[in-house]
């Protein structure tokens, strides 16, 4: 028992002799190193060598992309490496101590910036310690939040793919002082947007001369490809749009004495006005390209406008005074004709309309004839009923509140004809003395026959033109609907599908 508590308290002591070692060795390696080590001084062991360092970084997320103010707020860790003549020691004449912690303002570090920063304090890292090994190698991993300016180009909207610059470099060494190489950025760690999908980071090292000076000053630029993603702009403006400018084709299928017409179209533009405003209100106030969803509504927009402007045309057709005058030759033939032919339209009863409308005609004006010829020759006698006067009470009187079609002209002068044969054969023995009267009197009813059949072809006629100018408005409708829904389909595929990666964001964003 006592031998183990021997061995025990002696392994204890060992562990508190090492531990208090190596913080020995510590605190002696920091002063060694800090004894002469100027901050200011670039540590190289001969002043005319340039100091290699080497950049990188690990993208973690890219947290918001500003398409109106052009600027993309990225998550970033950079990594920074290079060599330290003044920090090198004998690992072994310091036992334990691998690696030591500096501050990156007690020790030399490179000033590498963000050139395209737009952040207020423009240096927007945080600054961490810079860890060294026994042979002076640094590494220095400073973690921020970078706000770099970039240009949004808006034209394949919302089918885009935006590539943003991250421009770094040294402030104030020249490339004969510092040689900046470059490193493969690292998204291993990337956490994924709800808006982009990373396609790539591809780096390249530059150099540029400026009038200053004739060294060059070398830059790492880094460039975040990125695609947006089109399923929440699809749900929220494409379909809606699409849907909206369907509603503008039925404004055609509207019958014109609905006296909706119109209504429908204006609802419909304000409706693509709406949705304009919201794209404008997310876009940046460029003309250098418009948004492909803008070209789009804004064709949309212009087709509703369009269709507002023909419907009133169709409604003006419809609702045709008839005392304005016939259809013009022209007009018949193109739309009565062609167009009618063209859109297999066929006005309604048009050949049952024509052939009783044909010998009603004809019969009426035989009869008529006939009544004129016996009148004419005098062939009449004179009826008692004519005598006392009652002939005209059933002529006029009868007749009182009677809506006539169009043979009841034909049916009035047939019981005319009969009467008058009645008279003949009912008053053969009555006198010739009152046939002038008889004769006047017939004359008498004859005008308002006369009369009464003109009225009646009048209407006839003015409901032939009606028909005319209504079946002319349905041939526009028809046209329209047609020419209309052609555009609009054509217009939605070409605009749509003219963005470079249209089919890649729909297979990915919709199918997946």
């Amino acid at each position: 028992m006592d031998a183990r508590i021997f061995i025990l308290d002696v392994l204890t002591l060992c562990c508190l002799i090492h531990g208090s070692l190596q913080g020995f060795y510590q605190r002696r390696l920091y002063r060694e190193l800090m004894r002469n080590y100027n901050p200011l001084e670039r540590p190289v062991s001969n002043d005319s060598h340039s100091l290699t360092v080497h950049f990188s970084f690990s993208l973690l997320q890219i947290m918001d992309v500003d398409e109106k103010n052009q600027v993309m707020t990225t998550n970033i860790w950079l990594q920074l490496y290079w060599t330290d003549f003044y920090l090198q020691w004998n690992a072994s004449d310091y036992p334990g101590v691998t690696n030591v912690r500096f501050p990156d303002n007690q020790i030399w570090r490179p000033d590498i910036l963000l050139y395209n920063s737009a952040d207020e304090r423009f240096d927007a890292s945080f600054h961490t310690n810079i860890l060294v090994n026994s042979s002076g190698y640094c590494q220095y991993l400073p973690p921020g939040i970078f706000k770099s300016t970039c240009y949004i180009d808006v034209r394949w909207f919302p089918f885009d793919v935006q590539r943003c610059n991250l421009k770094f470099g040294s402030w104030t060494y020249g490339g004969w002082s510092l040689d900046l190489q470059m490193i493969g950025a690292d998204v291993t760690g990337y956490i994924a947007n709800g808006e982009w999908d990373l396609v790539e980071v591809p780096g390249q090292r530059n150099e540029h001369f400026y009038d200053c000076c004739k060294e060059p000053y070398p830059d790492v630029t880094f460039t975040v490809v990125m695609r947006r993603r089109t399923l929440y702009y699809g749900l929220n403006l494409l379909i809606p749009c699409v849907l909206i400018s369907t509603l503008a084709l039925l404004v055609f299928l509207l019958p014109a004495d609905s006296g909706e017409k119109i209504s429908l179209g204006i609802t419909v533009l304000l409706s693509l006005t709406v949705f304009m405003l919201l794209v404008a209100e997310i876009m940046p106030a460029t003309s250098d390209s418009v948004p492909l969803i803008a070209q789009y509504f804004a064709t949309t927009m212009v087709i509703v406008g369009v269709s507002v402007i023909a419907t009133v045309l169709v409604l003006q057709y419809h609702h045709h005074d008839p005392d304005g005058g016939h259809m013009p030759r022209w007009t018949r033939v193109i739309l009565l004709n062609w167009c009618a032919w063209f859109l297999r339209m066929r006005r309604p009863g048009e050949e049952k309309v024509s052939l009783v409308c044909h010998n009603t005609a004809k019969h009426q004006r035989s009869s008529l004839s006939s009544l004129e010829l016996s009148v004419g020759q005098g062939s009449l006698r004179p009826h008692p009923q004519v005598t006392n006067g009652n002939f005209l009470y059933v002529g006029f009187r009868g007749m009182e509140g009677l809506h006539y079609s169009l043979p009841e002209p034909e049916l009035i002068c047939s019981r005319l004809v009969g009467e008058e044969e009645g008279f003949v054969r009912g008053a053969s023995g009555r006198g010739a003395e009152g046939g002038s009267s008889l004769e006047s009197e017939l004359n008498q009813i004859l005008e308002e026959v006369k009369y009464i059949a003109r009225r009646f072809r009048g209407q006839d006629e003015e409901e032939t033109v009606c028909s005319e100018w209504k079946f002319a408005a349905a041939v526009i409708d028809r046209l329209c609907l047609v020419a209309f829904s052609l555009f609009t389909v054509l217009c939605t595929i070409g605009i749509l599908m003219s963005a470079p990666n249209f089919v890649e964001a729909i297979s990915k964003d919709f199918f997946s």
